[in-house]
Formats: structure tokens, C-alpha cells, sequence
């Protein structure tokens, strides 16, 4: 059994401690095992009272952090304050620690004032030397300089050093023509693993533009096939400069999606043995391989779609709309509530003209045309089914291809 009375706390207590003429009030209380006291400097009750109150109070509110100098202050333990204060609400919160470990790994146990242009260059050739590219030096430096940031503003840090990142590399204007993306389905189509989901995951990609996080997250009660609509936003999700879009389904798609939800066994859209697909990169890397194409990633459908959208004249607001582009500010707050929002876009991918021949070019010579009859012919089993004679009928594919 505990021993002694319990801890009731800080109380006022009148003492008249020896030698002394009269008794003052003082403050005592028990903290860890250790008794202690604090003088009010005075035997008036009231004043003591109010001195009391006054003292609990500053107690109770939090200790601001005491600003440290850029030398005082270790590279390592700024990293560690944003990964535990930021961590958490980031989208993505792995990236932020693989960049802080790397980061952690060159700079070791130095100070914050060991941070600047000269040491930021000599990070970029190391990690050059290493294979890494520079835009993902860039994103390293990012977290560093957003740390740095952050523990200024939170009291922390008196000053912040500037981070030099390495300047920005041009995007690469890599996009798929019909006949790649006929390729590359067929290619998916014929890989016995990944025939299940990856088919089905290029054609979202290449319809809506999505990036691969939001259409690997998405679950079928975001998918609205009688009012024609994809939410690409997980109920509770907050946007973040990667928005998600709201986006009507074209009707080729629709086809595709009704067809798969009628087999469907997980509440994921994307499933392999109704299990979430987690990561897809090295299927369809080795899809890409097998259709021939180079320089082709998961994000190369997203800017196919942004380009075959702007081939066929859409607006540039309504591509911006379509893809969730973070400039489409009034897309975000009125758009979506008008009922005929992006049909634009969903009609341009309808459309019998240019943007519609999504897995053919315009006419090609006879002899390419032949070997492109094969991937054509295999669409029709794209998404295929648990058994035999219940694929897509070739006549059904045909009706939304040139």
C-alpha cells in the first residue's frame, strides 16, 4: 500500500519561522519527491491570495522554447523537431524521413551555422556522385530549408541560414502517343500477374489524368457510376497543393469501370486478389519494356492526358480543372457546383475527332496498321474476367475506338 497522504497539491500556508517578529505567507507544494516553498512577501491574506493565483497561472501555461543561436543549435535536432511536428500532416509523411536520414548521414552532428551555399553544393556533388538526380537533391534541401523554417517560427532557432537548392530542372515533355498507349495495354494485358489491376489502372490514368496515390486510394464508394462521377478525394481527406479533382467519367471509361465493379471483390478499385494495390511501379515498368517505350513512368499517362486535352483545344482553365492543377482557385470553390462542370473536357475525350483515337494513330500505312491489329484485338479482354467466355466483347470495344 502507498505510504503517506497523497500529493494535494500547491496550498497557501501562513509560517512564522524561528527569530522571526511576524508570519508571512507562503506558497508549498511537493514535486517529485521534494518538498518546496516560495515566499509571497507578505502577511496580508488577500495579497497573498492574489499572488497565488497569479502564480498558478504561470505554472500552468507552457514554457516558451528559448531561441538557440545557428551554432548552439545541431542540424540533426531541427530535422527531428519537424519530422515530429510536421510529420504527421503531410501527405506523404516516409518522404520526409528518407530525406531527413540522407541528409542526417552527410551533415552528421553539425551545427545549423554550418549550413550554407558553399556546404549545400558540396551535398548536391555528393549525392551526384551517388546516382541521385538533381531533382531529388532538391527535394532533400527542401526538407532541410522547411525545418529550418519551421524552428525559427516555433522560437526554437534565432536566425535561419538560407539552403541553396540546385536550380530547376526543365520537365521532361514525355507523352504517349495512341499507338504507344495501345502498346502498352496490350503489354499489361499480357502479364499474368498484373493482368487483373494494371490494364484497368493505365486506363484510369490515361482518361482522368490522376496522379498514381490518388487512383491506388481510390475505392469504389468514390466512384459514382450512375451519376457519372469520380471523387478522387478519400472521405476526411484534406486538399493539399496536390489537389483532387471532382471529374464526370467519359463514357469510355464508364464502360471499363461498370465492367470491373460487376466482378469486383475489394472495396478498392484497384486490387490484386481483393487486396489494395499498394505500388504498381515495377509492373508497369516491365509493361513499358515489353511494349519498347523509353522514358515512360507512371506520371507520363497523367501528362499524356494533359496533352491530348490541350491537342484537342480544350480550354486551358478546363484542363487545369480536370487534372486538379493548385492555380485553378475558382475551380475549387464554385466549379464543382455547377451541373455542367468539365464537360468540355469529357466530351473532347468522347469525340469522334483526334483526342477520340486514344489507342490508334491517324491512318497509318497498311503494314502498321497490321501490327497494330493485335494489341487492338486484345483490348476486348483488357480487364479480364475469373473464367472464360466472359470478357468484353470485341463489338462493345470497338464502339468507343476508331
Amino acid at each position: 500500500m502507498p505510504r503517506g497522504r497523497p500529493n494535494a497539491g500547491p496550498k497557501l500556508a501562513l509560517v512564522r519561522k524561528k527569530g522571526w517578529q511576524q508570519a508571512l505567507f507562503y506558497i508549498r507544494w511537493s514535486e517529485r519527491g521534494r518538498s518546496h516553498e516560495l515566499a509571497t512577501g507578505t502577511d496580508d491574506r488577500g495579497q497573498a491570495e492574489r499572488f497565488f493565483a497569479e502564480w498558478l497561472l504561470a505554472r500552468r501555461q507552457p514554457t516558451a522554447p528559448q531561441r538557440q543561436s545557428p551554432a548552439a543549435l545541431g542540424i540533426r535536432e531541427v530535422l527531428e523537431l519537424y519530422i515530429a511536428g510536421r510529420g504527421p500532416e503531410l501527405a506523404d509523411p516516409a518522404r520526409p524521413k528518407y530525406a531527413a536520414q540522407r541528409l542526417v548521414e552527410w551533415w552528421k552532428e553539425r551545427p545549423v551555422d554550418a549550413v550554407t551555399p558553399s556546404t549545400c553544393y558540396a551535398y548536391r556533388d555528393a549525392r551526384r556522385r551517388g546516382g541521385v538526380k538533381d531533382g531529388t537533391v532538391a527535394k532533400e534541401l527542401g526538407v532541410l530549408r522547411a525545418a529550418l523554417r519551421l524552428a525559427m517560427r516555433n522560437g526554437h532557432l534565432s536566425t535561419a541560414p538560407t539552403v541553396e537548392l540546385p536550380p530547376k530542372q526543365p520537365g521532361r515533355d514525355r507523352w504517349l502517343t495512341r499507338a504507344e498507349a495501345a502498346l502498352l495495354l496490350w503489354e499489361s494485358r499480357r502479364m499474368s500477374k498484373a493482368r487483373s489491376h494494371l490494364p484497368l489502372f493505365i486506363l484510369i490514368a490515361l482518361y482522368t489524368g490522376a496522379r498514381q496515390e490518388a487512383i491506388l486510394g481510390l475505392r469504389w464508394a468514390q466512384v459514382d457510376l450512375i451519376a457519372g462521377r469520380i471523387n478522387f478525394n478519400e472521405a476526411g481527406r484534406t486538399q493539399t497543393n496536390k489537389r483532387r479533382p471532382v471529374i464526370p467519367i467519359p463514357r469510355g471509361l464508364l464502360w471499363f469501370l461498370r465492367k470491373a465493379q460487376a466482378r469486383a471483390r475489394s472495396p478498392w478499385v484497384i486490387s490484386y486478389k481483393g487486396a489494395r494495390v499498394r505500388g504498381i511501379r515495377r509492373s508497369f515498368d516491365a509493361a513499358a519494356r515489353r511494349a519498347g517505350l523509353e522514358g515512360v513512368t507512371r506520371h507520363t499517362l497523367r501528362h499524356t492526358c494533359g496533352t491530348w486535352l490541350a491537342q484537342a483545344g480544350v480550354d486551358l482553365h478546363q484542363i487545369a480543372g480536370w487534372l486538379g492543377h493548385s492555380n485553378a482557385r475558382t475551380t475549387e470553390l464554385y466549379a464543382h457546383h455547377h451541373p455542367g462542370y468539365l464537360d468540355g473536357a469529357r466530351q473532347a475525350l468522347e469525340a469522334r475527332g483526334r483526342i477520340k483515337r486514344i489507342f490508334l494513330v491517324d491512318k497509318p500505312k497498311s503494314d502498321v496498321r497490321k501490327s497494330l491489329r493485335a494489341p487492338v484485338a486484345q483490348l476486348d479482354r483488357a480487364l479480364p474476367s475469373e473464367g472464360r467466355g466472359r470478357g468484353f466483347e470485341s463489338r462493345r470495344v470497338r464502339q468507343f475506338l476508331p
